[in-house]
């Protein structure tokens, strides 16, 4: 398995070769396996839950609650995105942007493996999600 100074540092011509794409499906299942983890401890705290008599502690704990299954949202989130990469890597379209087909690079792809745009297609994106109002 290639290091990642090894991948940014290969040939524009090696872009995605069958090491690199180990590389990043390695990445994405263990961010998935631990993901997957964090779900199954926030089910069983959860199901913890103790009723207390004093209505303070009780709302703390409902905020505890509360907070637990936002964060958990995001991570649901992502772990759809992580299953949609793993897809891409399947289907041979991972690191390609979906907006202009070109590269979206080993830099990026490292520090967002769920990239499905060029930081340049990101921008124009982002851009027309905030003019359209989400």
């Amino acid at each position: 398995m290639p290091t990642e100074a090894e991948m940014l540092a290969a040939p524009a011509s090696e872009y995605l070769n069958a090491r690199q794409l180990a590389f990043f499906r390695a990445r994405l299942c263990d961010e998935r396996d631990a993901l997957l983890g964090s779900a199954e401890q926030t089910t069983r705290h959860l199901q913890e839950f103790e009723s207390t008599p004093d209505p303070s502690d009780r709302a703390s704990l409902e905020e505890d609650h509360t907070l637990e299954l936002r964060v958990r949202d995001r991570e649901r989130k992502l772990l759809h995105k992580i299953d949609q990469a793993i897809a891409r890597i399947d289907n041979g379209t991972f690191g390609w942007c979906e907006e202009s087909g070109e590269p979206i690079g080993i830099a990026r792809l490292i520090a967002r493996p769920t990239a499905v745009f060029t930081v340049e297609a990101q921008e124009r994106h982002e851009s027309r999600s905030k003019r359209l109002g989400g």
